[in-house]
């Protein structure tokens, strides 16, 4: 790898619906990639660390360089309309393991919107996988059709589901007007191989600054629902991308609605004025943000 003389690592997400393998993906790469670059990794969940704690126990990386944030109901929100609690954990893994190469983000899916703000990673990918059928990518949406890379997932499955995976990558190639599909299988050694590559090109574009972040577009209109099947319409706006701004070391971010919390370590710090304080591994300290409007 080339020197990295930017500010900060390539800040990755990788999104999808629940069950499609986002965590297991993660786990292959940093297994790829953990002796040629420096990875920090973290995951977004509802209510419970369930991802972090995955992919501590697989033994991938350091457990200290995977990190939780805690969503609350919308997991959206924290990688979108307020990004600010991935935001501050990303600098924190910095600031720990100075230099990292990566940061995956991982986020909390639940359906087929989910979109990461561009100024909170700079490269996205989107995950299907062939159990959710063969015709799952023609149905569209902003992290199918315009993603940095769309994996079609766990294509040794699609014998036993039925689904033709050619003609599931090439549906999914004509909906992304060419832009890259790979059909990935953490049993495939030719697959990994090239995910390996993907990721390491986009190191390479982004410690030259040849890489310039692309957003895929606000999420599609989508339906939260409680304990009783009844719930809300959640609609996510381009002015809740550009509410207002908050410096963070190198880059600006926008948020619109309150982020929760996040814990990785014993030292803590507090975000005060409405905000949930959350647990830091690094030297406590504190931020503070006038109270956000309330998103699900």
């Amino acid at each position: 790898m080339p020197e990295n003389t930017t500010p900060r690592a390539l800040r990755l997400g990788v999104a999808g619906p629940v069950g499609t393998g986002k965590s297991s993906l993660i786990a292959t790469l940093c297994r790829a990639l953990a002796d040629e670059i420096r990875i920090g990794v973290i995951t977004n969940d509802i209510y419970t660390d369930e991802d972090a704690r995955f992919l501590r126990s697989a033994g991938v990386l350091d457990p200290e360089r995977i990190v939780a944030v805690e969503t609350g109901a919308c997991p959206h929100t924290a990688i979108r309309d307020d990004p600010t609690a991935n935001l501050l954990a990303a600098e924190d893994l910095e600031r720990a393991f100075s230099p990292l190469d990566l940061v995956v983000i991982e986020s909390g899916g639940d359906n087929l919107t989910a979109t990461f703000s561009p100024a909170l990673v700079d490269a996205q990918i989107f995950v299907l996988d062939v159990a959710g059928g063969g015709d799952v990518a023609r149905k569209g949406g902003p992290g199918i059709a315009r993603a940095d890379l769309l994996v079609v997932n766990k294509t040794d499955l699609a014998p036993y589901v039925g689904v033709d995976v050619p003609r599931m990558v090439a549906d999914a190639t004509e909906a992304r007007d060419g832009r890259p599909v790979l059909a990935l299988s953490r049993t495939d050694a030719d697959s990994v191989a090239t995910l390996k590559s993907w990721v390491l090109s986009m190191i390479a574009a982004h410690v030259s600054g040849s890489h310039v972040p692309q957003d895929p577009g606000p999420m599609a209109p989508h339906f939260h629902a409680d304990e009783n099947g009844e719930g809300y319409l959640h609609v996510h706006d381009e002015a809740d991308d550009a509410a207002h701004a908050h410096e963070h070391g190198a880059a600006a971010h926008a948020h619109g609605a309150g982020a929760h919390a996040h814990g990785h370590g014993a030292a803590g710090h507090a975000h005060e004025g409405g905000a949930v304080a959350h647990a830091h591994g690094t030297a406590g300290h504190a931020h503070e943000h006038a109270p956000a409007g309330a998103h699900g």
